[in-house]
């Protein structure tokens, strides 16, 4: 069975600045959402080659409603003709694609387009790419809460929290490795659960300015740091005292 190290990390990416950047170069907003689909494309090409094995990228909060209506609209049909254009790119390079996040909100082309997507790259293995649209935290936490209210049994917390990390973790694993472009420093109601542990970089390059190099760079510093996931550094698991009386 293969380790977790060995079958590659799971890197969560909350792809900030498209606007900034666009309104920097004297663009519309709609603009930078467009440069950011080249900077997708960028990282999902350079994330095997650096052990990435499941990619989970933000590209529509639930918070993100509250844009005009004109923005919304216009990223709702840049990821419609991203999945339609990449689609066959994704299965060449080995791509599964999968969107996580509500559905009942999305306009019914778009839906349509994700649906083709999902099962056109569904047998491919190289990467495990999820895009987040409409996708709140806080809601997916909820539902897992949800469902373990209808478990049969003592309901304890550890027996909910172990329902809700099976339901939220299962299949891709907690996150490694969370980016945030942009300058902010924050999480914005992403994966908040999956990234109890995660390792946290936050960048100020704006996401149409990311590309592979940037990723090999925070993917490089991830790996030399020590994961302690609470416990303490194996050489300091022996106190003092009692190695002088043992």
């Amino acid at each position: 069975m293969k380790t977790r190290e060995e079958s590659g990390i799971h890197v969560g990416i909350i792809m900030d600045g498209n606007g900034r950047w666009a309104t920097r170069q004297g663009l519309s907003r709609v603009a930078g959402h467009r440069a950011g689909v080249a900077a997708v494309r960028r990282t999902v090409e350079s994330a095997p080659e650096l052990g990435v094995r499941v990619l989970t990228i933000y590209a529509f909060s639930s918070d993100n409603w509250a844009r005009p209506a004109q923005e919304v609209q216009s990223i709702f049909w840049i990821i419609r003709a991203f999945l339609r254009l990449e689609c066959q790119r994704l299965r060449k390079n080995g791509v599964r694609l999968e969107v996580i996040g509500r559905r009942d909100r999305i306009p019914r082309a778009l839906l349509r387009e994700i649906e083709h997507a999902e099962m056109a790259t569904a047998a491919e293995r190289t990467l495990h790419l999820r895009i987040a649209i409409d996708y709140s935290a806080r809601t997916s936490i909820a539902i897992a809460a949800v469902v373990g209210q209808g478990y049969a049994g003592e309901l304890t917390a550890e027996r909910l929290r172990s329902i809700i990390t099976q339901r939220l973790t299962a299949e891709c694993g907690e996150v490694d490795l969370l980016i945030r472009t942009g300058g902010e420093k924050r999480l914005s109601d992403y994966l908040l659960w999956e990234s109890a542990y995660a390792e946290l970089f936050f960048m100020d390059c704006m996401w149409p300015e990311f590309d592979g190099s940037d990723l090999a760079a925070v993917v490089n510093e991830f790996r030399r740091r020590e994961r302690r996931f609470g416990a303490v550094p194996a050489a300091q698991t022996s106190s003092p005292l009692i190695a002088e009386t043992a």
